[in-house]
């Protein structure tokens, strides 16, 4: 079962729009479910020439393809500590966020891009406040 918190989106000290709580999340809670747009490898190229450059996930076994997450889930900045994990499911085109911490209500709802929360390898971006 899907646990929806209060989400919403605010501008956020990280840079452009992030995802918040409304109320406090338990570690290890279920925050989203996302469903996602998949396009295929030769989209790609296109994407990297829009605005949808700065939301989309790389998808598949062999990350060839690309995803748009609906939802508040192309939302979510960027943490090297992040307090929440997102788990891409291929088969069923989607991609779940959990909680990595307790999540106070008003704080700002993170994911390390990476993929792994401990994975402190440098982003093919500039993080603002890094």
């Amino acid at each position: 079962m899907q646990r929806v918190p209060s989400l919403y989106f605010a501008e956020s000290p990280l840079g452009g729009r992030g995802v918040f709580t409304a109320e406090a999340i338990p570690q290890g809670s279920l925050i989203e479910i996302c469903p996602v747009v998949v396009c295929p490898p030769e989209d790609l190229p296109a994407i990297h020439n829009t605005k949808l450059h700065d939301y989309y996930f790389l998808w598949g076994e062999d990350q060839q393809e690309c995803a748009i997450a609906l939802g508040f889930g192309s939302l979510y900045n960027h943490a090297f500590d992040p307090n929440a994990l997102y788990i891409s499911d291929f088969e069923n085109g989607i991609i779940s966020f959990y909680s990595l911490r307790d999540i106070a209500a008003g704080e700002e709802i993170t994911v390390n891009y990476n993929g792994d929360p401990e994975d402190l390898q440098p982003l093919w971006f500039d993080p603002v406040g890094s």
